[in-house]
């Protein structure tokens, strides 16, 4: 089937609403939780680009969906956030002018971006720029020179805001381009179904990397003492972290609050301290 383009071919991210989305990155982890991480702030960024997109009071109904898709799981270097942040705005403003444009593929997309750019990010922003910009800096400083901190603050910000704009300008403008051609010619399903495979692998990894149990039960056969931990780990490493997170994401599914989870958790954890489990 054809795609129905139902609006021209306007751009929506116009130089006003461009210049709101750019600012509001630098409040992207002004509301980090453990709950959607960056989620909030990705929001708060996006939202003059969805306000815009959708602002006759008719558009209600799509204006709610592109702000509960924003509000979905987000975490990232801050300086390179701006890049998938404009491909969502390039990928939402499609979705509004095609009528068959699947809008799972925008938060597919934005997942399967977040580990490697910000395995980037990392190691360029606070590995590589931070450092030698506080080596710089505090060289400067402890000679008395005022140059110091302001270079410091000049060595990482310039990167840092240029990385922000052409990030937000080349995501949004070849983003667009790049989904229109990708739609037509079918390759948007196969990106969207790797997208989707490529970020529950990142959320598996984040898992693991992220999550930390240990139980310290041991029981005894004869002679022998058994680690019940060691034993796990030769099952499958990192076992009883994915049962944790499965176990809240079942909740979650469930509609149990956020906040009802986190208090389970915290009386579990003493509970089960106390009975010498973890």
């Amino acid at each position: 089937m054809t795609n129905q383009v139902t609006k021209s071919d306007e751009k929506t991210m116009d130089k006003k609403t461009f210049r709101k989305v750019f600012w509001r990155s630098f409040l992207l982890q002004g509301s980090w939780n453990y709950i959607n991480g960056a989620g909030v702030g990705a929001l708060y960024m996006i939202l003059p680009f969805i306000r815009k997109l959708y602002p006759n009071p008719e558009d209600k109904p799509q204006r709610v969906s592109a702000l509960k898709r924003g509000m979905a799981y987000f975490n990232i270097t801050p300086a390179i956030a701006p890049f998938p942040m404009g491909i969502a705005a390039s990928m939402e403003e499609q979705n509004k002018k095609l009528a068959d444009f699947d809008p799972s593929s925008i938060n597919a997309v934005k997942a399967s971006l977040m580990g490697p750019l910000s395995g980037i990010g990392d190691s360029l922003f606070w590995g590589t720029i931070r450092v030698i910009a506080a080596g710089i800096g505090i060289g400067l400083a402890k000679a008395g020179n005022i140059l110091g901190p302001i270079l410091f603050l000049l060595i990482y910000n310039i990167p840092n805001l240029l990385a922000r704009y052409y990030g937000l300008k080349y995501g949004y403008e070849l983003g667009g381009d790049f989904i229109q051609k990708a739609y037509e010619n079918g390759l948007l399903k196969i990106i969207t179904k790797a997208a989707g495979i490529l970020g529950m692998i990142m959320v598996g990894a984040m898992t693991y990397s992220t999550v930390t149990l240990k139980t310290i039960l041991k029981f005894k056969m004869g002679s022998m003492t058994f680690n019940l931990q060691q034993i796990l780990d030769q099952i499958m490493l990192g076992i009883i972290p994915l049962s944790v997170t499965l176990a809240t994401f079942f909740l979650i599914r469930k509609k149990v609050s956020a906040n009802k989870i986190i208090l389970l958790m915290v009386v579990l954890s003493f509970v089960l301290s106390a009975l010498k489990v973890f």
